[in-house]
C-alpha cells in the first residue's frame, strides 16, 4: 500500500497526472515484491521456529528422564533399558539416539539445572497446555519403573507440575491412570481391577453418569489427538506417544460401556 502512495505522490509531483498513474502503478509492483519477500521470511522462521522447538521437545524429554532416573541414588539397568524401549518406540534414527543418550547423560549430571529446563520448555509451550500434559505423561514412564516412586522423583514431579502450571491433583491423576495401565500390562487382572484401572485411566469415578464418563473420554481423546498435537509443534517421533495413550483411553472406555450394559 506504501509504495502505491509514494508512487503516487512522487509521479505527481514530477510529471503531474501522468507521473500519477505511472507512480501507481511502480508502487503497486513494489508493493508486491516487499510481499513475497515477507511470506518467504515468515514461512523461513515458522519452518526454524518449528525445528527448534521440537528439537527442545525431544532434548527436554530425555534429559529430564535422566534427571528423574537418577534421583533413585542410582541409574538402575531398567532405567536403562526403559530409555531404550522408549526410544525404539519412537524409531530414531542412529543420530536421534545419540542425541537422547547425550540428553539422558546430560540430565543424569550432579549440576543438571532442572528447574530452568522445565522453566525453558514451559516458555516455549505455554499456550499448548496438551503439549505440557503429554511431556508429563512421557515421564511418568521413567519414575514407574520398578514399580515405586521415591520421595525425591514425588518431588521433582511436583516441581515439574507446578513449573509447567499443571495441579497436583491432574499428576495424581495421571499418575494413578499410568499405574494403572502398568499393573494390567504386566498381570492377567481380574475384571474388577480391569474395570477399576479403565476409571482410573479416564480420570472418572465409578458412579460417574454416563454423560460426564463421556464428556471425560471425548476430552481426553482431543487432548491426544496426533494431527493436534503435531500442528502444536510435539515432534512426529513423540507421536506414537500419544496415539498409544489414545488406545489406552479407548480400550477403557470401551470396557467400562460394555460393563455398564451388561448390568441395565
Amino acid at each position: 500500500m506504501w509504495g502505491k502512495v509514494l508512487g503516487a505522490l512522487f509521479g505527481l509531483a514530477l510529471l503531474k497526472v501522468p507521473g500519477l498513474f505511472l507512480g501507481v502503478l511502480l508502487g503497486h509492483l513494489v508493493d508486491q515484491w516487499f510481499a513475497r519477500r515477507a511470506i518467504v521470511w515468515s514461512d523461513f522462521s515458522a519452518s526454524q521456529g518449528s525445528e527448534d522447538e521440537q528439537a527442545l521437545f525431544m532434548y527436554s524429554s530425555f534429559a529430564i528422564m535422566g534427571h528423574l532416573a537418577k534421583a533413585t541414588g542410582v541409574v538402575t539397568k531398567a532405567h536403562i533399558e526403559q530409555a531404550n524401549h522408549f526410544m525404539q518406540q519412537l524409531r530414531l534414527t542412529g543420530r536421534q539416539q545419540k542425541e537422547a543418550q547425550d540428553a539422558f547423560r546430560d540430565g543424569k549430571a550432579v549440576n543438571f539445572p532442572f528447574r530452568a529446563q522445565i522453566a525453558e520448555f514451559y516458555q516455549c509451550y505455554r499456550k499448548r497446555p496438551d503439549v505440557l500434559q503429554l511431556f508429563l505423561e512421557i515421564q511418568l514412564s521413567t519414575v514407574c519403573t520398578g514399580g515405586r516412586i521415591t520421595p525425591e522423583q514425588q518431588d521433582l514431579l511436583w516441581q515439574m507440575a507446578d513449573i509447567l502450571r499443571i495441579s497436583r491433583s491432574t499428576l495424581e491423576q495421571l499418575l494413578q491412570a499410568y499405574q494403572a495401565r502398568q499393573g494390567n500390562d504386566r498381570s492377567a487382572a481380574s475384571n474388577s481391577q480391569t474395570l477399576a484401572a479403565a476409571y482410573q485411566v479416564l480420570g472418572c469415578k465409578a458412579d460417574v453418569s454416563d454423560y460426564e464418563l463421556k464428556r471425560s473420554y471425548r476430552k481426553l481423546m482431543a487432548q491426544h489427538h496426533p494431527d493436534k498435537l503435531i500442528s502444536q509443534g510435539v515432534p512426529e517421533a513423540m507421536l506414537d506417544v500419544a496415539k498409544k495413550r489414545s488406545q489406552d483411553i479407548q480400550a477403557a472406555y470401551e470396557t467400562i460401556k460394555q460393563q455398564r450394559a451388561k448390568n441395565r
